[in-house]
């Protein structure tokens, strides 16, 4: 059962999906594009657009979408590991990006932040719960 601060935790993680989506579409278009690594074979605009298109998707979810609440903290834990590359690319070559990423130690200290979100998305949404309850009744 989750509690009222999962469920703020949630609500707040789905707001700022929602707002770094709309991000990606506007104001930092361009400084998402520098996280978007030199060797994927797809156009940096593209890929940003799409990025954005599912972060509003998933945080409208997770927002919304209560009978599948679990699912979508999977979907956006996956979605967190699956732009991971992104971040370490934006690392390795040194890209600044936004204010704060300005320096080899910001963008190194924000690569450790993202187990931080996928173990946020799974414990807002009541994900990580629920496939212990299904592992120990699978194994029970």
């Amino acid at each position: 059962m989750k509690t009222t601060v999962q469920n703020i935790f949630r609500i707040l993680l789905a707001l700022i999906m929602i707002y770094a989506g709309v991000s990606h579409l506007t104001f930092n278009r361009t400084d998402f594009q520098a996280q978007v690594p030199d060797w994927l074979p797809m156009s940096k605009d593209f890929v940003v657009i799409a990025s954005g298109i599912v972060e509003i998707s998933l945080g409208l979810g997770l927002l919304l979408w209560k009978k599948y609440r679990s699912q979508m903290g999977w979907a956006l834990a996956i979605f967190f590991v699956l732009v991971f590359p992104g971040n370490i690319a934006q690392y390795v070559d040194g890209k600044d990006a936004f204010s704060a990423l300005n320096s080899d130690k910001a963008r190194l200290i924000r690569l450790f932040f993202q187990p931080v979100l996928v173990a946020w998305a799974m414990w807002s949404s009541g994900a990580w719960s629920a496939w212990r309850n299904n592992k120990k009744q699978t194994n029970g």
